[in-house]
């Protein structure tokens, strides 16, 4: 990136009042907005959001917490304005002129916050040994779903034969319409987890997808299956909107890379780890103990959730802080700066659900991240539905054998997530010394650097796999380009995530979700033709096509954000 390195200026702050930003605990000096319709959640009185102003002496006696309750408007902003993570409220005027011309008032006595900066019940002051178990748990719920939308794959003979499915593209779609789901869940699970919370929509979620993945697992039907894996990839779905919101609830933006790359890590290692399992249980059992086995993991990590996951969500936490201090204090005026009695549920859901589609269609930042993470999510699903072909009847290996091809593209991703871990927050560190010198936050376009090898690793990767595929050579050939190609789109995902999140810390779930939106649809879509493709054109020059696609779409996006990145977050009324 050095060659392309702009000047200190070229990297201006998104915004003219960044400089009263303090960095050290993420919060502004400045005072609430004049607009109390900045925000828009609304719970009716269940509304998750609190604070307590400094009136409230005489929940001293009643409640020895509150004896800190005195505090400025700028802990009310800590951990909830500024870094509450999944677009609970959106600047009132609606895009009606910029951030800066937002006029402030004094505190509210009877608003309902955190006990000052150092509060240990907001989630972003726990201790790592904390943080860290909701980054696993959530980790855990994010790999389960994605394992079972390709465990299936080696077994899709076997079942087009019980099922009498003949077609490869109808054999291929009983994988695929599990990740189709993907393009439809994250759209309402997201909303929901702002006005109910993280951990009781995932919960809800993960029963959903138990249900449904125990039903293809009892299906005699071809109809049955598709509806069945389609029902349980919308349940299993939710992980993957509402975990990059737990993990913005929990760290900083300069400490947020190596739990992003553990849990960018999951969704993409499952499908790899799939069908290596489900190689082998095919050939050794029934088809049905894929979906046994999937069901009963589901089971355990759901026992686990219930016992040991938080609440991270911020207006979750201080809704219940307020319901206690109404209870303790009588006051029944107490608030949160997202209580808005005037609006209905029905609003407020309306304009949740329909933010995702409102930053697709009007952010640029999203509109090039989510083509890039649609290309490679796509790219990958190519790559797994078209293992079992190529290694089946090419190189003859029984499904068992099969299966362990996919280790490759595993591998790749588990050391892409080594080399992106320690490197994202380091670079990020290195980059916001230099160009914010004095101690102001960091910014999004810290995390493109890494974007560049990445890009760079993903066509290689499929060229090898193309034509060492083309030419039959060892099989070490295809799986070292799986390799490759593997580790280049780990480390993509990693920075698109982590720059979206950092992005759009108000709004991150409606935003992760319109890229998740496309990108599933490419993984649902693109395995249908992939088949069609490669039998017209041979793996060497349909993987050609593939590795021109991702320089053309790949190469240009850390370019246009490094440079291009801070003007159009400058302009955008849903960036933090």
């Amino acid at each position: 990136m050095s060659a392309a390195e702009p000047e200190k200026q070229d990297l201006p702050a998104a915004h003219s009042h960044s400089d009263d930003y303090d960095p050290e605990r993420h919060e502004r000096p400045g005072i609430i907005s004049s607009s109390s319709d900045d925000d828009d959640y609304h719970h009716h009185d269940d509304t998750a959001s609190s604070r307590v102003g400094p009136s409230l002496s005489p929940v001293a006696s009643a409640m020895p917490r509150t004896s800190r309750l005195s505090r400025t408007v700028s802990e009310v902003r800590d951990g909830m304005l500024n870094q509450r993570d999944l677009e609970i409220g959106e600047d009132s005027n609606d895009g009606d002129g910029s951030k800066e011309q937002q006029q402030q008032q004094t505190p509210d006595p009877n608003l309902v916050t955190w006990d000052g900066p150092d509060d240990k019940e907001n989630p972003k002051n726990w201790s790592l040994n904390k943080k860290w178990m909701d980054v696993l748990l959530v980790s855990l719920f994010t790999f389960i779903s994605p394992i079972s939308s390709s465990m299936v794959a080696p077994a899709l003979p076997v079942i087009g034969e019980e099922m009498h499915i003949t077609g490869r593209t109808e054999q291929v779609l009983v994988m695929s319409i599990f990740v189709a789901a993907y393009a439809v869940g994250p759209l309402l699970w997201g909303p929901l987890s702002e006005l109910y919370g993280r951990v009781l929509i995932l919960q809800a979620s993960n029963v959903w997808f138990f249900g449904f993945n125990l039903g293809c697992a009892l299906a005699r039907t071809e109809g049955q299956m598709v509806a069945f894996r389609f029902l349980a990839g919308l349940g299993g779905s939710a992980p993957l909107a509402i975990g990059g919101g737990i993990l913005g609830d929990l760290f900083a933006a300069e400490q947020r890379g190596k739990a992003m790359s553990v849990y960018s890590l999951m969704p993409l290692l499952g499908p790899a780890i799939g069908p290596v399992a489900g190689g082998w249980i095919a050939q050794q059992t029934s088809w049905r103990w894929v979906f046994w086995s999937t069901t009963i993991a589901c089971g355990l990590i759901q026992a686990v959730g219930l016992v040991f996951l938080r609440e991270t969500y911020a207006p979750v936490l201080l809704h219940r802080k307020r319901v206690q201090l109404v209870r303790a204090t009588g006051n029944a005026a107490l608030r949160t700066e997202y209580d808005h009695p005037e609006r209905t549920l029905a609003q407020t859901l309306g304009k949740a659900l329909t933010r995702p589609f409102r930053l697709l269609g009007t952010q640029l930042i999203v509109q090039i991240l989510a083509l890039y993470m649609t290309y490679l999510y796509g790219t990958i699903y190519i790559l797994f539905s078209s293992f079992p072909t190529l290694f089946a009847e090419e190189y003859h290996e029984r499904p068992g054998i099969q299966g362990l091809n996919y280790i490759s593209i595993g591998l790749g991703f588990f050391l892409g997530t080594q080399v992106c871990a320690p490197l994202q927050d380091r670079i990020y560190a290195a980059l916001k010394r230099r160009y914010v010198p004095d101690g102001g936050p960091g910014r999004p376009e810290f995390r493109v650097p890494l974007m560049v090898p990445g890009a760079v690793l993903v066509p290689v990767g499929l060229l090898i796999y193309a034509w060492t595929a083309e030419y039959r050579t060892h099989w070490i050939g295809p799986n070292i380009g799986a390799l490759i190609f593997s580790l280049g789109s780990i480390i993509g995902f990693q920075c698109v995530q982590g720059y979206l999140v950092d992005t759009y810390t108000r709004f991150a779930a409606s935003a992760v979700g319109a890229a998740t939106v496309l990108r599933s649809l490419a993984g649902f879509g693109f395995p249908l033709f992939a088949p069609e493709m490669y039998q017209a054109l041979g793996y060497g020059k349909g993987g050609t096509i593939l590795a021109v696609a991702a320089i053309v779409v790949g190469w240009p996006a850390p370019i246009l954000l490094w440079y291009f990145g801070a003007k159009w977050r400058a302009q955008s009324k849903f960036s933090a």
